[in-house]
């Protein structure tokens, strides 16, 4: 069932539904999230069990501010306060140390917890009404509202595609920007970053006044976090990254083979396939458009993606990032 976001009835409604321990799809400015109250391990239960996600792969839990943040973490180093500050609410999820009692469903059972702020109107206002009920909701686990290890959805539809009708699911128009956010690990003494965004390291860099380590470079595993196996974000479709040159040089050997094949590239090429789709030349549009063309190429039947390998620069790391998980299934 889709109601329209926008109206305070429709939020109402919804919180309602999550007060009472059940599942509501709802958007953030990243990608749209399947809501559980992140304080009740039943209700977080229903999240795993409805993507088919394994119960010890976190999830990340939505928090309408800094206070409430402090509701499920043990405690919010400098580092994470000076990130709060610099990019809250927006696309930045913080890996905090966990309360004991508090989101252990949520974290997969870890002694750690991500959190973060969501930026969009119908998540803030859903939060706030949340944080109203009798007892409070003061946070939503909110993985992204889809099967397990597939294509993150960028619009209601897209949701209601996911799952059978009975699924709430607020709509708040297709999300601006379209891929999940970045997660930097504050809990081990020095930030990590977990998984890029489309928040460059040197935002993140500049914002902390630290160094920003990668996972490689730190002694020990760490956490784990949403979003960071192999294969994840993949379509039905196989997808295949390739450089622009090689593809001109593939379609013209196929010839009029070559149209059963999906093509998502920049460079301007020549090709018979009528699911050809030109990739932007900016980061942060090509972000925004990545999963729905995703999507829009699996439901036009194709059976393979040729995807132009993104521009080796730091904007794109999100980008690249969920390509290649999406490669690697």
């Amino acid at each position: 069932m889709i109601l329209d976001g926008r109206l305070p009835g429709s939020i109402a409604q919804a919180a309602q539904v999550l007060a009472a321990g059940g599942l509501v799809a709802f958007p953030t400015e990243t990608v749209y999230g399947l809501g559980a109250d992140a304080g009740n391990d039943g209700a977080v239960g229903g999240i795993f069990a409805a993507k088919g996600r394994p119960s010890d792969h976190p999830l990340i839990v939505h928090v309408a501010d800094a206070a409430a943040a402090e509701r499920f973490a043990a405690q919010v180093p400098p580092v994470a306060q000076r990130l709060m500050q610099a990019f809250w609410p927006g696309p930045l999820t913080l890996i905090l140390p966990r309360r004991p009692e508090r989101g252990a469903a949520a974290a997969g059972g870890q002694d750690s917890i991500g959190l973060r702020c969501p930026a969009h109107p119908v998540a803030h206002a859903l939060l706030l009404a949340c944080a109203q009920c009798t007892p409070p909701v003061d946070g939503l686990a909110g993985p992204s509202a889809n099967r397990f290890g597939r294509v993150s959805p960028t619009t209601a539809a897209h949701v209601a595609s996911e799952f059978d009708d009975g699924l709430l699911v607020l709509d708040g128009g297709a999300t601006p920007v379209g891929i999940e956010s970045a997660i930097v690990d504050c809990s081990r003494g020095q930030p990590v970053l977990l998984r890029p965004g489309v928040l460059t390291r040197s935002q993140i860099e500049q914002a902390c006044g630290e160094r920003l380590w990668l996972p490689e470079e730190m002694p020990d595993a760490g956490p784990r976090a949403s979003g960071t196996l192999e294969s994840h974000y993949a379509p039905d479709a196989k997808v295949r990254l390739m450089d622009g040159k090689l593809m001109q040089t593939a379609l013209d050997l196929l010839g009029p083979d070559a149209a059963a094949i999906a093509v998502y590239a920049r460079s301007a090429l020549r090709t018979r396939s009528p699911h050809y789709r030109r990739m932007p030349d900016d980061a942060v549009e090509t972000a925004r458009q990545l999963f729905a063309v995703l999507r829009e190429f699996d439901a036009q039947g194709v059976k393979l993606i040729w995807v132009e390998a993104p521009p080796d620069a730091p904007e794109w790391d999100g980008v690249r990032d969920r390509l290649q998980r999406a490669a690697a299934s």
